[in-house]
């Protein structure tokens, strides 16, 4: 009795997390913008699931072949999901395609942080110009 009451509570859980999760969370629906731009979000998922429960008896619980019939059962369970954006497929009117990535860079030393700064700090009229072409609108 107690496999069945768990595989429920499993079964239920499973089939909640499968409405959330799908193939278009992982894989956004593509915007499209006024200057015929396409962006594709891309999202990186993570899942958390715990269950448990117990058969238990009580005082009066009928024995059956020697055995105990169970009609009790205590359970719960409980899920965690997390939905981070870790980019953006950009594809633009021309059809060339850029991955601009949100994740941040996993860096080694110090120096690393100063020169990821540099270059960020020499790149940002560019990425700015880019965020403009994207949303500009005709």
């Amino acid at each position: 009795m107690a496999e069945n009451k768990q595989s429920e509570i499993i079964k239920t859980a499973l089939d909640s997390i499968k409405t959330i999760i799908d193939a278009n969370t992982v894989i956004g629906d593509p915007i499209v913008t006024g200057s015929g731009t396409t962006i594709i979000p891309v999202s990186k998922i993570t899942v958390g699931y715990a269950s448990g429960g117990i058969d238990y008896m009580k005082k009066d619980t009928p024995v059956h072949e020697g055995k105990p019939v169970f009609n009790n059962f205590g359970g719960g369970g409980g899920t965690g999901i997390s939905v981070i954006p870790v980019a953006f497929i950009v594809v633009d009117a021309d059809g060339k395609t850029n991955i601009l990535n949100m994740e941040a860079p996993v860096l080694s030393a110090p120096e690393d942080a100063v020169s990821k700064i540099l270059s960020f700090i020499d790149r940002s009229p560019e990425l700015i110009e880019k965020f403009k072409e994207i949303f500009a609108k005709k």
